[in-house]
């Protein structure tokens, strides 16, 4: 027992130092990126590295990034505007399907879903062309309207409703069909508050994605009244790329968000994760 019990106490320290080297590694680069963003640019790449700066320059930095010549707050209101709207439409219309495909008998579905499955394998490079085609023939392109549309529908998203509420047991639905209840009354007023966890994950993940998408706005826009922050970014980057510290600053201020959501909505993908695991 003893041998045993001091083999897995090694094994334990072993794996757990494994784990801290890796977290280590992994959030390095971010403690560098925020230690750069408060220094003067001789300091930036100063050996041995001084993470907490001797002089501190982060006010003029964060100045030039939101009051200089980039306007950054145009290119984060455009941003979020676009992912508000587009996690709010993926989220609905995501529930919707879900919903269809788990609770609604009607004719092939078997064969549509395995379809739309299917289609998680293309790779969304491989549609770029027709999409570009479609926006310049419907005179969408270079508007945000297009962004949003693209932005609005995943097919991971469907799975992912469908694959919880599968699992929402039919006697609820049986019973609201007896009362009376309609599909639409269904829907939302027995599954989807049943749902609240994977639908808090969804719009989580999405919101992230979609902050982060740099191919579409790359690829349908061109004003820079339009700009995302990550086209934004771009532009920053190659005008100051020798400043970096004016670019650590400008990837600080787009990581604000995403951190806060997660922060803010943590709990609700714990729930999700668990409740997928427990019920799945």
């Amino acid at each position: 027992m003893k041998t045993g019990s001091v083999r897995n106490n090694i094994v334990k320290i072993v794996l757990t130092g494994m784990l801290m080297i890796v977290a280590i590694t992994t959030i390095m680069p971010f403690l560098w990126m925020i230690s750069a963003s408060l220094k003067v640019e001789a300091d930036v790449f100063k050996f041995p590295i001084e993470w907490i700066p001797r002089k501190f320059n982060a006010v003029a930095n964060y100045r030039e990034v939101w009051m200089g010549r980039y306007n950054f707050v145009m290119f984060y209101w455009n941003t979020f505007k676009i992912t508000v709207v587009a996690t709010v439409f993926q989220v609905i219309f995501s529930a919707m399907a879900g919903y269809a495909f788990a609770k609604v008998q009607f004719k092939f579905k078997n064969i549509i879903f395995p379809a739309l499955l299917a289609a998680l394998m293309v790779p969304d490079q491989v549609i770029l062309v027709p999409r570009f085609l479609l926006a310049r023939w419907f005179g969408l392109y270079d508007t945000h309207a297009i962004i949003i549309i693209l932005l609005s529908f995943s097919v991971y998203g469907m799975f992912l409703m469908r694959q919880y509420m599968v699992t929402i047991p039919e006697a609820l639905s049986e019973s609201a069909k007896i009362d009376g209840a309609n599909h639409f009354r269904i829907f939302t007023l027995i599954i989807l508050p049943m749902s609240k966890p994977i639908v808090a994950t969804l719009a989580i993940i999405k919101f992230v994605w979609t902050w982060n998408d740099y191919q579409t706005p790359l690829v349908f826009l061109k004003s820079r009244s339009l700009y995302t922050i990550q086209l934004g970014i771009r532009q920053f980057a190659s005008e100051s790329g020798t400043f970096y510290s004016l670019v650590m600053a400008a990837a600080v201020c787009t990581i604000i968000p995403l951190i806060i959501i997660f922060l803010a909505g943590q709990k609700y993908i714990l729930e999700g994760m668990a409740a997928g695991a427990v019920k799945g």
